[in-house]
């Protein structure tokens, strides 16, 4: 629960805001009237940042909530707060519309938009089956099943009415066209999802374009129901058409003026089209598209590349758009065909459409999510070298952080302000202070006391579940007898591993020679817990291959090992259960195939907590090893050749790397059970030095950097100081004071 809110309210009825679009709830009229106005004023030049997934569930970080609790608001004599107060206060938290990484990523960002009052709104689509709700069974593996949920009952959330029909959903019409030339009209309501800041001072509004309504035509509302839909090429195609296309019909709808449109990732790139197709028809008329040339097309796309930022997150290429241009000229007019046969080709692959270089040719700016993967960013787009810089990912501090340990840092005065400025523990003197460190000592153990008491009830509640339904738990020890052998126990070494599960990432790296790992743990009679978590995509076999293999390996890992290794799989993946899992673990594991992990942002949350990181030297870890003072290294730090970017079984370097874990881990296990003190100030030091940097505050700031933005003088000197914390790229910017020295 976090402090005092320091926005002057004094009752739940002062947190009702109204607008032509209808009636919320969260922040006072006049801060609700000044963002909307920022917003939809050319001079403030506001940003637009288009996300195909949007992570924020409300049940982690929720400032509302907080507040209504505080003061103690559970009743109104006016009905319309009474129903918000309960929809606030027990309503549904969450909202499936995220699969991993770039979603989190995605709300991690508005959230310190938000704190920072950077005036930004978010587009995303609002999808009725979320992402897929995942049940494990130890035969079968990962099982999919469509996510049942209400918007309509979620705090947060509001469907925007028709101010032309008060009461009404405001009904928003995108346009299609066919192959033929022919229009055809997609229909959407608009919900606002409220991403409100900490002190209920600002927000930033997510616009979420539900698709799957009656008057849309058939293809358009399947296509809009699931998140990463890729039953056919064709309906992944459309997708990310209903996303890109929707931005500029909506922005004109609400009366929105965005100087800057940000693209967090491809998906959304249509809206570039649309834009130079605006262009065209500007300079050349009406008739322009029997009149425009090569020229005309490669001048309009300068011109709506000025309004672009682009922001890459994979050199994966699965992660990369490309769609068969048979498949687009069938779904698309021959003036949009014409203008991606010049700007979306692909070298590699002619009869395709790349989107992601399409997404590379126009734009003001181009970053990738990590010094080492913007270097090799650069070694695959050698075209766009140039321009392509980085801007290191980071997570948003205060979602991110246990409660108990914010505690601890709320009674510390030397971390006095940390809420509101992460960059105060790079200062602060901590590391020496007995009291703090016993504080942190105790809240740790807390937290692990909390995720260890979670895991035995799964596997209790599994046990019991195996005999009233088909579904065989997915964990060994929900096998065995209730009893000691069958629990974690609080205080063993507890090694945790979540995220998507993808053949890349080597999530089963670590039991590629479990006699090894087992000796290991005889020979020194250590105990350890692994505790594994994650999705892979419904259509991604070999990813779920993966998965299944961490459920098979867990029986001879416990055999082996007389019971001290003990492998955890907890299914149902989710934002609640990755802060649970990076407060409570003892080291967060990360085994990509480097450099493959543009970034990773998991290891960032454990760095939050002072939880010290034992990953491969990839992505975001690159930057945050501090030469080993904040975790540990292993495996493959060679040059980049064309096999390091191949995902092929043969070059994912599974033998060389898991001998690499296996000669680092007795070293991690030593210092953990035989020099507790020495571990715990590996963590004060993530928290010293990773905190200040790996924050969605700093990364925002570089990204207001781009983005060319009007701030008011005390939010620009904010922002200002935030960008001093790290320059993820030296040659982006300059202090403009220490230009003036």
């Amino acid at each position: 629960m976090s402090p005092q809110k320091s926005v002057n309210v004094d009752s739940a009825e002062k947190l009702i805001c109204t607008s032509r679009f209808g009636t919320f709830f969260g922040v006072p009229q006049q801060i609700f009237d000044r963002v909307w106005q920022a917003l939809s004023r050319p001079d403030s030049r506001p940003v637009a940042y288009v996300s195909m997934e949007i992570g924020a569930d409300p049940d982690i970080f929720h400032p509302v909530q907080d507040f209504l609790k505080d003061q103690a608001c559970t009743k109104s004599e006016n009905p319309a707060c009474l129903r918000l107060l309960e929809k606030y206060l027990r309503g549904p938290r969450k909202i499936p519309n995220y699969s991993g990484g770039l979603g989190v990523l995605a709300g991690d960002t508005l959230k310190s938009f938000a704190d920072l009052h950077i005036p930004v709104f978010a587009v995303s689509l609002l999808y009725r089956e979320g992402y897929f709700s995942q049940l494990v069974d130890s035969r079968v593996g990962q099982i999919d099943q469509a996510t049942q949920w209400n918007p309509e009952n979620t705090p947060t959330l509001f469907r925007l009415e028709d101010p032309e029909q008060p009461g009404q959903p405001l009904e928003l019409t995108v346009p299609f066209f066919n192959e033929y030339d022919h229009p055809t009209e997609a229909k959407a309501h608009v919900w606002m999802k409220m991403e409100i800041s900490e002190e209920l001072d600002y927000f930033v509004p997510e616009f979420l374009l539900d698709y799957s309504i009656p008057s849309s035509p058939p293809w358009v509302r399947e296509a809009g129901l699931r998140l990463y839909n890729a039953k056919s090429a064709i309906m992944k195609a459309n997708q990310r058409r209903m996303l890109g296309s929707c931005i500029l019909p909506l922005t004109e709808r609400l009366g929105l003026t965005p100087h800057t449109i940000h693209l967090n990732e491809q998906h959304g790139v249509t809206v570039t089209l649309h834009l130079i197709l605006r262009q065209i028809e500007k300079t050349l008329g009406p008739d322009c598209r029997n009149r425009m040339n090569d020229k005309d097309i490669l001048a309009a796309a300068d011109e709506a590349a000025k309004h672009i930022v682009y922001t890459i997150h994979t050199p994966v290429k699965a992660g990369h758009d490309r769609f068969a241009r048979s498949l687009y000229t069938g779904i698309s007019h021959a003036t949009g065909c014409r203008i991606l046969d010049l700007l979306a080709n692909d070298s590699e692959s002619p009869h395709e459409y790349n989107f992601t270089a399409f997404a590379m040719r126009v734009n003001r700016a181009v970053n990738s999510v990590s010094r080492l993967h913007r270097d090799v960013t650069r070694k695959q787009f050698p075209e766009f070298a140039g321009k392509i810089r980085a801007v290191t990912n980071g997570v948003h501090h205060l979602t991110w952080i246990s409660e108990a340990r914010a505690r601890v840092f709320d009674r510390t005065d030397e971390l006095l302000g940390w809420r509101d400025d992460p960059g105060i523990f790079g200062e602060a003197r901590i590391e020496d202070d007995p009291g703090f460190l016993s504080r942190l000592k105790q809240a740790w153990e807390a937290d692990n006391r909390i995720l260890v008491s979670y895991v035995n009830r799964m596997l209790a509640e599994h046990r019991t579940l195996a005999d009233e339904t088909w579904i065989d738990p997915p964990n060994y020890l929900s096998h065995l007898r209730q009893g000691e052998e069958s629990l974690l126990s609080p205080g063993t070494f507890t090694v945790g591993f979540a995220r998507r599960f993808s053949t890349y990432k080597r999530a089963d790296l670590i039991f590629e020679d479990i006699p090894a790992l087992a000796d290991i743990l005889l020979q020194n009679n250590w105990r350890i817990n692994f505790l594994f978590a994650g999705k892979a995509h419904p259509q991604d076999e070999p990813g779920k291959s993966v998965l299944k293999l961490i459920l098979d390996n867990q029986e001879e890992l416990y055999t082996r090992s007389k019971g001290l290794a003990r492998l955890v799989f907890i299914p149902g993946y989710d934002m609640r259960i990755a802060r649970m899992m990076v407060s409570g673990v003892h080291t967060w594991l990360n085994s990509p195939k480097r450099p493959l992990e543009a970034s990773g942002t998991s290891g960032m949350k454990a760095a939050m907590n002072g939880v010290p990181n034992l990953s491969v030297m990839d992505g975001w870890w690159v930057e945050g090893y501090h030469e080993g003072q904040t975790g540990w290294k292993f495996g493959y730090e060679g040059p980049l050749t064309a096999d390091s970017l191949s995902e092929a079984p043969e070059t994912l370097l599974y033998a060389e790397d898991s001998r690499s874990f296996y000669e680092l881990l007795p070293k991690v296990l030593e210092l953990f059970y035989s020099r507790p003190d020495e571990y715990l100030q590996v963590a004060v030091n993530n928290l010293k030095l990773n905190v200040p940097i790996f924050n969605t505050h700093r990364m925002a700031a570089e990204y207001v950097r781009k983005y060319e933005m009007q701030l008011e003088p005390e939010t620009e000197a904010r922002v200002l100081g935030f960008a001093r914390l790290y320059k993820s790229d030296s040659c982006d910017w300059i202090d403009p004071q220490a230009q003036q020295v």
